[in-house]
């Protein structure tokens, strides 16, 4: 965990990457795709926990349809950098089962804990499963899946703000920034 001094430190030798108004159209046009393609299935919401919460809270009021709300907790990073094990704190609800089913998430970097979740709601039963993410990491290797949804294309870079975290601190900022490069 950081002191408060070295989050304030790392923040302002960070690089801001997309300004609180570009994530909010950004979150607006996502509102927008969902709402024109699942609008009329009264799907079932699940935020993927912690990271998610920026993002679910924002999108949120912006979908003016019948939906249905739950949440699930799966993470690989910790407070960590790198990602690791799949852990479950967590699961689906077994309020899946033959429903379609939007998952709404804060980053698709390697795809593996995404693909994961989908995997679980899958086998509980989900009849479609979609998915929604607030930024996408174009790290150059292939992924295990592709979003549905992306709100925001990302450099190779560690991020944090709007629900991304680092080093457990700034998941609350509304812009998104980018760890500076050595």
């Amino acid at each position: 965990m950081l002191s408060t001094e070295q989050a304030w430190a790392l923040l302002a030798q960070a690089e801001l990457v997309y300004s609180r108004e570009q994530v909010a159209a950004a979150i607006a046009r996502v509102a927008e795709e969902i709402t024109a393609r699942l609008g009329s299935r009264h799907p079932v919401l699940l935020s993927v926990m912690g990271g998610a919460v920026v993002f679910t809270g924002q999108l949120l009021p912006l979908l003016r349809f019948p939906l249905e709300f739950d949440y699930v907790h799966a993470s690989r990073y910790g407070r960590g950098t790198q990602g690791q094990e799949l852990i479950w704190k967590v699961l689906p609800s077994e309020s899946v089962k033959g429903r379609v089913v939007l998952v709404l998430d804060d980053i698709l970097d390697e795809g593996r804990t995404l693909a994961a979740i989908l995997d679980k709601l899958r086998e509980l039963g989900a009849a479609e499963v979609y998915t929604a993410v607030l930024t996408e990491k174009e790290t150059g290797r292939p992924k295990p899946i592709e979003a549905d949804f992306v709100g925001l294309k990302l450099p190779n870079r560690f991020v944090f703000g709007c629900g991304m975290d680092v080093h457990g601190a700034w998941r609350n900022l509304p812009e998104i920034y980018a760890l500076k490069q050595n």
